[in-house]
């Protein structure tokens, strides 16, 4: 079924973004950094521990009922449950959260930008394709008009009009073009692959599109574009951006985690627990049963601790100082980012003021050189003129529609970039 459909851009787009496997792994990314951002949060809590242990001592040991030395099998059972809780640590913990929430925002920007790289992939080999079936079309138009010019001569030759060299010269022009022919449609069964691989579009080789409107055709509003402008907007949302600035944010944050380890850590620490030992005996001897060991055996306790970072062999400090120059390095990342951009669009910018430009040359060349063919077709039928230079003239005609073909596409490609960059809604992207 999916041979028989026609596919849009927009299909086409929504389809590899659903299907590609690449994507999923920065989504996996994307939710492992939110399951550190959501255990930063839970490092909050306090630690609580259980403990419970069954034993059986033989020969000679210490009584855990009177610490007297005995000799003689031992069987004992011990439970506790202990807490910490720490109330000062440098503010590390706080900033841990901060750290990772930033790094699980800059994950989620990367997963869209790869999202919007594959869009434009797909948007590339769609309009590769549109390109080639424009050549084709044009190919098939130069074959059938060498057909025609074939099947003239061959009738001016029975009449005594031509000569019969002016066949094989009509022939090879009409095998040319043939050739032409056969060699655009094979790269359109490669241009079909590319998109059907981009899209992962499985058990498919073949696939059939309908062309966007040629909007080159459209008169251009009386507007002029800058690089400045477009590198302002882009700047607000483009997703390679905003991460990489959520990452100098992160990077800050991590400094300042490292930074307290340098500080005093506060902590409070409490407990409960108990045992059963068949040793402990009432005035008879019986041993005293489980239930009311576990009852009259309790100890609990409660306390706090303070530790003071001395010397670590200065590991702390170089920490720190590690932590500084991955905060320069993001920074610097940030920046080469923004150059990147900037660069980008300026290009983008210069590409389609020159578009525009030769969209208007080319179709005015085309124009001319159709002029210019159908006049040497009507020499060429009125013997004035040779096979050669009638396929020479169809050459230069050819050439100026593909150029054309080319560049319209081009600016057509072009545009919808600088529109992405102005934030316009090129894709279904959320």
């Amino acid at each position: 079924m999916s041979a028989q459909q026609v596919w849009t851009l927009e299909e086409c787009v929504d389809y590899a973004i659903e299907n590609n496997l690449q994507l999923n792994d920065f989504e996996f990314t994307e939710l492992s950094s939110k399951e550190s951002y959501r255990q930063s949060i839970r490092n909050l809590l306090p630690n609580v521990n259980g403990f419970a242990d069954y034993g059986i001592s033989f020969g000679r040991q210490v009584d855990p009922n009177d610490n007297s030395i005995v000799v003689t099998d031992l069987f004992s059972n011990n439970y506790s449950l202990s807490a910490s809780f720490d109330i000062f640590q440098g503010f590390q913990k706080i900033n841990s959260i901060k750290a990772s929430k930033f790094l699980y925002k800059a994950a989620k920007e990367e997963s869209v930008q790869q999202k919007y790289l594959l869009a434009f992939r797909v948007m590339r080999a769609f309009y590769d394709i549109q390109f080639i079936e424009g050549l084709i079309t044009i190919s098939e138009e130069q074959v059938e008009i060498s057909r025609t010019n074939f099947e003239l001569v061959k009738k001016q030759i029975e009449v005594g009009l031509m000569a019969g060299a002016d066949l094989y010269e009509a022939e090879s022009l009409l095998l040319a073009d043939e050739l032409l022919l056969t060699q655009n449609r094979n790269r359109l069964i490669a241009a079909k692959l590319a998109l059907t691989q981009a899209m992962n579009l499985e058990g498919e080789t073949d696939i059939s599109i309908r062309p966007d409107m040629d909007k080159s055709e459209e008169k251009e509003e009386d507007k002029s574009i800058t690089s400045d402008d477009v590198f302002n907007t882009a700047m607000e949302f483009i997703p390679l951006i905003k991460a990489q600035e959520l990452r100098v944010k992160a990077a800050k944050k991590q400094v300042a985690v490292a930074r307290g380890n340098l500080a005093p850590r506060l902590a409070i620490q409490g407990g409960y627990g108990t045992g059963y030992f068949e040793t402990i005996t009432d005035s008879l001897g019986v041993t005293i049963p489980f239930r009311t060991q576990f009852r009259d055996n309790t100890n609990q306790f409660i306390g706090m601790s303070l530790n003071v970072p001395i010397s670590n062999a200065w590991s702390g400090r170089s920490r720190v100082k590690q932590q500084k120059i991955a905060l320069a390095r993001a920074k610097n990342n940030f920046e080469i980012q923004e150059q990147e951009l900037y660069q980008l669009i300026q290009q983008l910018v210069q590409e389609y003021n020159a578009l525009t430009t030769e969209v208007l040359q080319t179709e005015k060349r085309s124009k001319s050189q159709e002029l210019a063919f159908q006049i040497a077709q009507k020499r060429y039928e009125k013997g004035l003129i040779n096979a050669i230079e009638l396929g020479r003239a169809k050459t230069l005609f050819a050439t100026a529609q593909n150029e054309n073909l080319q560049v319209r596409l081009r600016l057509k490609v072009n545009r919808s970039t600088l529109d992405f960059y102005n934030n316009l809604p090129v894709f279904n992207i959320n």
